[in-house]
């Protein structure tokens, strides 16, 4: 199949209906395309998962039934069809003749007079709609209403721009390898190379791109001299802050950025555990091209008595299995793969994880918990009830946010992504 937006229709039907992961679909429908037509598949599928209920709102008024059953995968080619009309700047004409002709390849031939006549009206009616679409809470903000209520519960003055913000096309940041170049010297080859982008306060390893690139655009990429990974993200090994020779676990590796980081940062032996095999792979790659080694396990950090040796971890890194609000920008599936029940199950995890991972640290060494969260429940109240019923856990607060009432620091994406981070040490 050559037609991007029936593609599109179809990653989307897998996604939204049938709960499969976008980070999966989309690669396996661009590997059905030229190179010069993928960018415009993705673009197509973030948008309509970006404004997914708006886009609902507007198909329940145009249409007198919504396309069930065997029909649904044109629902979500109308979905892609308005999507370019109210936000892409193909032409008009482009955008409805291309959404009707992926009826072809569908093979549903018999439907082009009806998705022609709801594009058409769409366009006729567009500033009706959008008034329409204003006056719903969940069009407004397009996230589930329990994600809305959770962050206004949680983030009484910011919540509005979180839901904002995740609308946004997340940033590309890079680390630089400071085995190979300082960030200055980075930044030099950078805008050698014609590429433009700044340096911020706060985020010592980190460039941030004016404009997403290639890395293969990225001046000695190949041979190590920087990876791809959000600011926020590359705060970890630095609270970490590793030293020549510690013994070192980075639990829920995958896929390897973090543990990448602890190996630039310092001469020390790490462990890089992960209970996805698929995932470790990944880690494993990214230690060749950067030329660096760890010793990478397949295991549950759930249960290490599965896998651990014996020996106490002198710090230990642990970014728990999370509801991964922080980063819907770049993955907006998760807003509809999530459920609110998710978040419990999710915090009883985390909690297991913590109790069970603890025992591994030796007197005096330090753990740094992390999430790429903006949920209370996974996270200040996660280390407030850690702290509670561990009196060896000693709390460092990060800096004048991290209080005891509300420990660990909390990001909110816009210049990184949402992060959580808390540094705890084991009494000696």
């Amino acid at each position: 199949m050559t037609n991007v937006r029936a593609l599109a229709a179809q990653t989307l039907f897998q996604v939204v209906d049938k709960g499969q992961s976008l980070s999966t679909q989309l690669p396996l429908a661009a590997k059905q395309l030229p190179v010069k037509d993928r960018a415009l598949l993705q673009q197509m599928c973030y948008g309509v998962l970006r404004y997914l209920p708006t886009l609902e709102h507007y198909c329940q008024t145009l249409l007198e039934q919504p396309l069930k059953g065997k029909n649904r995968v044109f629902q979500f080619l109308l979905y892609v069809g308005i999507y370019q009309l109210q936000h892409m700047r193909v032409p008009p004409h482009a955008a409805v003749a291309e959404t009707v002709n992926a009826l072809q390849e569908l093979k549903a031939p018999g439907l082009k007079g009806l998705v022609n006549a709801i594009l058409r009206n769409f366009q006729r009616q567009q500033a009706a709609l959008e008034a329409s679409a204003n006056g719903n809470p969940v069009c407004q903000y397009n996230h589930p209403s329990w994600f809305i209520k959770a962050l206004q519960a949680g983030y009484e003055t910011q919540w509005q721009e979180i839901l904002h913000a995740n609308q946004q096309q997340a940033p590309m940041w890079l680390r630089v390898n400071s085995r190979i170049n300082s960030v200055a010297e980075y930044s030099a080859k950078l805008t050698a190379a014609g590429i433009a982008h700044s340096v911020h306060d706060g985020f010592s390893d980190g460039i941030l791109l004016n404009q997403p690139c290639d890395v293969a655009q990225l001046p000695d990429f190949a041979s190590g001299a920087c990876s791809v990974q959000d600011a926020a993200a590359q705060l970890a090994a630095r609270i970490l802050a590793p030293q020549a020779g510690d013994h070192i676990l980075d639990a829920c590796a995958a896929p390897g950025g973090k543990t990448c980081h602890i190996l630039e940062l310092a001469d020390c032996s790490v462990t890089a555990m992960d209970a996805d095999a698929e995932r470790l792979k990944r880690v494993e790659d990214n230690l060749a091209r950067l030329q660096l080694n760890a010793h990478c396990i397949q295991g549950d950090a759930a249960q290490p008595q599965q896998w651990w040796d014996g020996r106490h971890y002198d710090k230990i890194l642990l970014d728990v299995p999370c509801s991964a609000t922080g980063v819907i920008r770049r993955h907006p599936d998760i807003k509809w793969l999530r459920r609110a029940s998710d978040i419990t199950e999710l915090a009883t995890l985390q909690a297991e994880i913590l109790r069970q991972i603890w025992p591994l640290l030796k007197s005096g060494g330090t753990l740094v918990y992390a999430t790429c969260s903006v949920l209370p429940q996974e996270n200040q109240q996660q280390i407030s009830a850690f702290l509670a019923a561990h009196t060896d856990a000693i709390w460092h607060p990060l800096d004048e946010t991290d209080t005891r009432d509300k420990p660990g620091k909390q990001f909110l994406p816009g210049l990184s992504d949402g992060f959580y981070y808390a540094k705890l040490t084991k009494k000696a």
